[in-house]
């Protein structure tokens, strides 16, 4: 597939964003449908991001939904008695204190967001990064270089023009040398993701003898040692800066640990259901609403105590 232009993908999720506001009038609706109209790539994109048609990936669900209910038949849930529930929200704020630590370098970095927190900055340079939540950063700007050190978490940098030193993301597996305006930098554990939107980007690890062009649309795993296989990057990579998650056959685990880094309390999930797998798009910073799109296909149900705990559990008890 070929890339897409980050107009038409931004223009795609702010018109997701607007019809799932709930308060769309006929003029915007029939706006919505000229915009969908006027190029074959606004069909494409919206088609790609499915609005929020959530779906099940049945396929790839099927043998773990057979056995989630099969198991759950099997058993009933017994009603928590209330000290039980008092030891069980005390675990979970205590656990929910312990997942705000953070590396000591973040602590110091330049600039920092946290949890479920973004940012964006506008350098020196007129550049803009933006950080994804939990990211932390340092600006090294010199006479020969434009560099920001990336130690946890997530950017989007979109470059200036006009200024003739290189613009450099660094990171503990290397450096990455923009050759135009915009791309995604991402550490992961021990790896560096980088993914290009716009123009291209020089990935060189740091122990690797040479350095490598990704262009846009691709994407790839950079380790102190070599790249791996470049890859095609999700059409949805950038959707983080608009306050969306985009889910393509995502573990059902990994979509609310990522829900749950914008949430305030606990966001639990039943182990059975780690392994389903979902496609759709949910707002960030609306987690129950982002639950209650849960298809009805998925053999699960909600499970809360007030507003600051909830928890993904199988359907049938």
């Amino acid at each position: 597939m070929s890339a897409v232009s980050a107009r038409v993908l931004d223009a795609a999720i702010e018109w997701q964003l607007r019809l799932d506001s709930g308060s769309v009038s006929a003029e915007q609706q029939h706006a919505f449908a000229a915009w969908l109209a006027a190029h074959p790539e606004h069909a494409r994109v919206w088609q790609q991001l499915n609005g929020l048609d959530i779906r099940l990936a049945s396929a790839a669900a099927a043998p773990a939904r057979q056995a989630l209910l099969h198991s759950a038949r099997s058993t009933r849930r017994r009603r928590l008695a209330g000290s039980a529930l008092g030891l069980l929200l005390s675990s979970a704020l205590l656990l929910g204190l312990l997942g705000q630590q953070r590396p000591l370098d973040d602590y110091l970095a330049d600039v920092r967001t946290g949890r479920g927190e973004q940012r964006e900055l506008q350098l020196h340079d007129h550049s803009r990064i933006r950080l994804n939540s939990r990211s932390a950063m340092d600006i090294e700007f010199s006479d020969t270089q434009r560099a920001v050190r990336l130690h946890s978490g997530e950017i989007l940098v979109e470059t200036a023009h006009g200024d003739p030193r290189p613009f450099v993301v660094l990171t503990e597996q290397g450096s990455l040398r923009a050759l135009g305006t915009r791309f995604l930098v991402r550490r992961e554990g021990d790896s560096t993701r980088l993914t290009v939107l716009q123009s291209a980007v020089a990935a060189h690890p740091l122990d690797g003898a040479s350095e490598r062009i990704i262009q846009a649309g691709e994407q790839v795993l950079m380790q102190r040692q070599q790249l791996d296989r470049v890859h095609a990057a999700p059409l949805s990579a950038a959707a983080w800066s608009h306050g969306m998650l985009v889910a393509e056959n995502l573990r059902l685990e990994d979509l609310l640990d990522a829900l749950g880094e914008y949430r305030s309390g606990y966001l639990g999930l039943d182990p059975r259901l780690a392994d389903l797998r979902i496609s759709g798009s949910f707002p960030l910073y609306d987690s129950d609403k982002a639950l209650a799109a849960l298809p009805p296909s998925l053999p699960v149900r909600i499970e809360r105590v007030g507003n600051w705990w909830a928890r993904v559990v199988p359907a049938v008890q």
